[in-house]
This record gives C-alpha cells, structure tokens and sequence, in this order.
C-alpha cells in the first residue's frame, strides 16, 4: 500500500502506543487523525509534532463508551482530511485499580470494558468500511492481546474482550475482502502501565525468553509493516510479545 497522502485514524492516539503507531504512521507519508478522550493536550502536542514532520493532522475527542461518539469520530476524520484510508484500533480499557475477576464480577463493568474494546471497534469499522472501500487499498489493524489465549483471573472482562476482537479480526476480513484487509497485533508487554511497581514488572520481564519489555515503536513498526508491506496478508493475529505466548 502506497502510505504517501494517505490518511490514517488512530484510536487512543495521544499516549503510549497509540502515539507511537500515530508517529511511525507520519513518517510513512501518512496524514494523521489522533483520536482522543481526555488527553486533549497530548493530542494536541502530538498533532504539532506530526505537522512538523510535513503532514496534515487533526484531533478527534470522543467518548468510545458513548455510541454516538462511534459514527462521528469517521465522519469528522473525513471532513477534516478529506478521506479514510487506514483504522488502527487501538483505544482500550484495561483496569488497574482493581481487577474484573470471578469474586469481584460486576455488570457494568464488563458492558463498559466489552464496549470500549470489541463493539466500539466494530462500529468504527462498519462506519469506516465505505470510505476503505473507495480509498482502493484500505486496512484496519486491531491492537489485540496475547492474553486472550491465556486470560489472566484477574481481568478476565479484558481478556475475553481482547480474545473476542481477535475473533472479530478474522470475521471482518472476510466480510471486507477483497476491498479491506484487517488484521490484528497482538502485543505482551508493550508498555507498563504506570502503576506496576519496579518489582511486579522484573517478575513479569523474567517470563519473555528475549529476557526484555517491549517497546511501543516495536508495535508501531509492525503495524506500519502491516498496513504498508502486507498487501497478501489479511485475518492475521499476530503475536509480539518476545515469545512468551510460546509456553
């Protein structure tokens, strides 16, 4: 896929990985919508910093729990650029404060955490599919989980909402073809949230057999490679994780 003016729409785009698959995407050649729901400021530094590599961007705020929010997050990416030609899904809700295990099961919960990860995805894809299709090589990329085949009992709510994206992944790719491929990543540890202690993250790090964390640049050049590279690849998960899902 020819990435030069293309544009790209990247969910939960202000920090972390988001970021990095918004900034790698710039670099491509690609104009760059950052979507965001808090993290105004981020996405606007980010919007800056994009512009300064010689690309358009734009900042699109939008509740992802709120299903009005799903259709107008396309159709403002499209008037701002004047087209759509790649999804990256990768906003998601992933609880640290507490978990979503057996004992501590809660509805609302589960509907807020299966909403923002797996149907929210959906419905951009559903809005973003005309404009995929008439872009002539459009392409979405789920940001999925190693921990879907291997739920941890403390989220469980993520887990089985990461495992159902991947299954949405393979589903998509046929609905789509052959107009839009959709794939999926499906990172370990990419980037530690904030509020894991030096010790929980070295235990975790003992268990990759590349013997390191991740990094979001690696997440982010796997999906451009996706996107740019893989015109013969479509319904793939792909694992990167340094090889922990091997064991």
């Amino acid at each position: 896929m020819k990435l030069d003016g293309a544009v790209v729409l990247v969910t939960g785009g202000a920090r972390r990985v988001g970021r990095a698959i918004a900034l790698e995407m710039a670099r491509a050649g690609c104009d760059v919508a950052i979507h965001y729901r808090h993290s105004r400021e981020e996405a606007g530094s980010l919007a800056a910093e994009v512009a300064g590599m010689g690309r358009r961007s734009a900042t699109v705020a939008g509740d992802l729990h709120d299903p009005t929010s799903w259709a107008t997050i396309v159709n403002d990416v499209v008037a701002r650029l004047g087209r759509l030609d790649v999804l990256i899904n990768n906003a998601s809700v992933f609880l640290t404060e507490h978990s979503d295990s057996l004992d501590e099961f809660d509805f609302e919960q589960w509907e807020s955490i299966l909403r923002v990860n797996l149907i929210a995805p959906m419905a951009l894809s559903h809005a973003a599919f005309p404009h995929l299709r008439a872009s002539g090589q459009g392409s979405i990329v789920n940001l999925c989980d190693i921990s879907a085949d291997r739920p941890w009992p403390d989220h469980l709510a993520y887990c089985v909402s990461k495992a159902a994206l991947a299954a949405l992944t393979k589903g998509l790719s046929r609905a789509m073809a052959p107009e839009v491929r959709v794939n999926g990543v499906a990172p370990g540890i990419a980037a530690f949230p904030d509020e894991y202690s030096d010790s929980l993250r070295r235990a975790l790090t003992e268990r990759v057999p590349l013997g390191r964390e991740g990094t979001p640049e690696e997440v982010a050049h796997l999906v451009r490679f996706l996107v740019e590279r893989g015109e013969f690849i479509t319904g793939q998960v792909i694992p990167i994780d340094g090889g922990r899902s091997t064991f």
